[in-house]
């Protein structure tokens, strides 16, 4: 404009453009004034931390304008899970006081077993606003007595942990996230989004969390009732068929009443031999009774089971193996279970 660089004698209004004039002391004294801060989030990492849990959050609450941050007990860089290395941008020491502390999860028993860590944690929990563990950060909250009273939940592998680690804590399997009002614990890996994106609500209405969610294109369903805990193959047993032959797993679907693992066997044993020895290692969780298979007669390498599960109720199982047609050493096994009522 050619009224840039001009002087006025007074306050006013520019008779070229129309913009408002002030006067010098006024324009400093606007620059000076303080401007409102943005809210700060400290995002606990160290060796051995696992990389989603605590990017996804640092995605969700940069989206979201807040000042997200690194801090660790040293500057020392940072090997992640899957190797990634990254540069703390803060020590205990140094770090600004966070609005939200983020403790991811992944090898946590170097945080579990610094006292410098939990104390740290513990200092910040009880001034921040919200604490947020993701994943089995839930044990590190835990192990600084974080969690003692509250309800919580963690990784989906981990609950039965949990649960027998802090017995003072109770533990949930059907929630992806638990807010208990100061902290808030997410379950495994994609749901410390889930858990960043409700404290962004919390802390700015749900209106900024949605528009979060649907800038970084992720489907946010805070009500849709998906916990991956309370999926049903946590019933089935962690069984090691190795020894059997070499594995491929086909599919494993199912919902929270009801799971299907197929997979394929490359095996010097026969079916029978195959079907008797998972049959052997289900039976030897303790839970699980074989019973008669209706299908056995048509088949006598179907058995059915029945147990009780992780939830005291009652289910049934049935195992099938079948050699692959033309194909020497080649099996496809199915374990199919089901709740009852």
């Amino acid at each position: 404009m050619p009224c840039d660089k001009a002087v006025y004698d007074k306050p006013g209004t520019c008779p070229v453009c129309g913009a408002r004039l002030v006067g010098q002391e006024a324009a400093k004294a606007a620059l000076a004034a303080p401007k409102e801060s943005r809210k700060k989030v400290a995002i606990l990492i160290f060796n051995g931390v696992e990389i989603i849990d605590y990017t996804g959050p640092w995605e969700v609450f940069g989206a979201a304008d807040f000042d997200v941050y690194t801090v660790a007990q040293t500057k020392d860089p940072v090997t992640t899970a899957m190797g990634m290395t990254v540069l703390p941008k803060y020590t205990f020491a140094d770090a600004p006081r966070p609005d939200v502390l983020v403790v991811p999860g992944g090898d946590v028993h170097g945080p579990r077993e610094s006292a410098a860590t939990l104390k740290w944690i513990k200092d910040e929990t009880a001034r921040a606003v919200h604490t947020l563990s993701v994943c089995n950060g839930a044990f590190t909250l835990a192990s600084a007595g974080l969690l003692n009273g509250l309800t919580a939940t963690t990784t989906a592998h981990l609950i039965d942990k949990l649960r027998a680690d802090y017995p003072k804590t109770k533990v949930v399997d059907d929630q992806r996230f638990v807010d208990n009002g100061r902290i808030i614990t997410a379950g495994g890996l994609s749901s410390g989004i889930d858990g960043a994106l409700h404290v962004v609500a919390r802390m700015l209405g749900d209106g900024v969390a949605q528009q979060v969610a649907l800038g970084i294109e992720y489907d946010w369903r805070p009500r849709s009732g998906f916990a991956r805990a309370a999926l049903a193959d946590r019933q089935i047993p962690d069984l090691d068929l190795d020894s059997l032959g070499k594995w491929m797993i086909v599919s494993t679907q199912g919902g929270t009443d009801r799971w299907e693992i197929v997979a394929r066997a490359t095996s010097d044993l026969s079916a029978a031999e195959i079907s008797e020895r998972i049959g052997r290692a289900l039976a030897s969780e303790g839970r699980w009774t074989s019973v008669a298979a209706a299908a056995a007669a048509s088949s006598p390498l179907t058995t059915a089971w029945r147990f009780s599960g992780k939830d005291g109720k009652p289910w049934t199982g049935t195992l099938t193996v079948e050699p692959a047609q033309g194909a020497s050493g080649q099996y496809t096994a199915k374990l199919s279970i089901a709740r009852l009522g």
